[in-house]
């Protein structure tokens, strides 16, 4: 789909200047892809940059027996650092992203991200604060293993997902969120219905409703 300046000045006019946009609009791809489509996968050559619109997709990591740990979640006018980093340094790609529900973006070649930062002092300012967002979003994961419980990092993701979507119901599986966390699926399937005894979530078949009561509380339930 061909991106039009109008369009473009509407979502990143207070990012970009005139000229920057003009020349996206040449070059960038616009993309929409449903929940669960895989951008990206270990291994893979990135070409293109992705820069959010609207939606969101998670970005996750995985261990030599095939583990995959959540490391940080993409929303609007966000861009990822791994795919950043990997295309300025010719690198295979080091992570999994998945669309979490239906997300609109723009795809930069990758070639434009280096000729730019030289370029246009917006793009590169761009770039910093995605690394920036991108350290501070990482350094409160490592917090969150480091010093908070468990269960207190489950309600946390549920709250996260539940301000990213603005939604409180989810379909995701037990299994899925033990991915996010790096445990197993019988631990949080354990920590669920200590959370729906509280009255914190209701269960249902790949369905998890987050109640009022429990948005951006903590609990103090044990592993």
């Amino acid at each position: 789909m061909k991106l039009d300046t109008q369009t473009l000045k509407a979502n990143f006019g207070n990012l970009f200047e005139s000229d920057l946009l003009q020349e996206l609009s040449q070059v960038g791809n616009y993309m929409e892809v449903e929940e669960g489509f895989v951008l990206m996968r270990p291994g893979g050559y990135i070409r293109t940059v992705p820069i959010l619109l609207s939606g969101s997709v998670k970005i996750s990591r995985a261990d030599a027996d095939g583990r995959e740990a959540l490391l940080y979640y993409l929303g609007g006018l966000d861009s990822c650092a791994m795919s950043l980093t990997c295309c300025l340094g010719r690198r295979q790609s080091e992570i999994t992203a998945v669309a979490d529900e239906k997300t609109r973006m723009i795809l930069v070649p990758v070639e434009k991200v280096d000729e730019w930062m030289s370029k246009y002092s917006s793009w590169k300012q761009f770039v910093f604060a995605t690394y920036q967002k991108r350290f501070d979003d990482l350094l409160g994961a490592i917090d969150q293993i480091a010093f908070h419980k468990l269960d207190e990092r489950l309600l946390t993701l549920l709250n996260r997902k539940s301000k990213q979507c603005g939604c409180t119901v989810f379909n995701i599986t037990h299994e899925e969120l033990s991915n996010e966390l790096a445990t197993s699926r019988e631990v949080i399937s354990r920590l669920l219905k200590q959370l729906e005894k509280l009255g914190k979530v209701k269960l249902s078949r790949n369905k998890i409703e987050l109640l009022t009561t429990a948005k951006n509380q903590t609990i103090s339930a044990s592993v």
